[in-house]
């Protein structure tokens, strides 16, 4: 079987991204900001602009994913190449991005989190949330494993100590709510 070239790799990587957008479109999500602007970083979490721009403080999460995504699939699938690899992450990023995005999920979010006026992504601002997948995924690939172990717990802590809210948490709420962390997230 002839493997694939880089360049055919990165057509496939750019069409996934290209399909999530238009899935997303499809579902009815906004394209940017209902606030009719574009910005590279909007850190207010409770407002009705996060999640709608470029980078926010769930873009770390993302980048976690990427080292995440790296870890198990180097493990799992040891000889497939990075880009192949990168596709497979790809797929599953675009997945929860999609998923994130259905009225089942946000309905999840907004009851179950302290995310109250949490109506979905934008699809700038998910199509930014797989490229910072990416990052991670890179990051991973080239960095010792003790520096991105390093940096997922400086992410998880720096995010959780500013905003109440990171990776791990996002994760127990939405699949175990407890009044208690959602009472500490509020702020009480």
């Amino acid at each position: 079987m002839k493997t694939l070239s880089r360049g055919a790799w990165v057509a496939i990587l750019i069409g996934m991204v290209a399909l999530t957008a238009a899935i997303l479109l499809w579902m009815g999500r906004v394209p940017i900001c209902t606030c009719g602007y574009v910005k590279l970083w909007h850190g207010v979490v409770v407002s009705s602009e996060n999640s709608q721009h470029l980078t926010d403080w769930y873009t770390p999460s993302h980048v976690i994913h990427g080292i995440l995504f790296y870890g198990v699939l180097h493990l799992l699938f040891p000889t497939a190449g990075l880009l192949p690899r990168l596709a497979l992450a790809t797929i599953v990023e675009a997945a929860w991005e999609i998923t994130e995005n259905t009225n089942m999920v946000i309905n999840r979010y907004r009851e179950a989190t302290i995310a109250l006026d949490y109506y979905g992504d934008s699809v700038i601002n998910s199509v930014a949330d797989i490229l910072a997948m990416w990052v991670g995924f890179w990051l991973a690939s080239r960095l010792p494993v003790w520096v991105t172990v390093a940096l997922v717990v400086v992410l998880e802590i720096g995010v959780g100590w500013m905003i109440r809210d990171n990776l791990t948490l996002n994760v127990l709420m939405l699949l175990w709510p407890l009044e208690s962390v959602k009472a500490w997230q509020a702020g009480g």
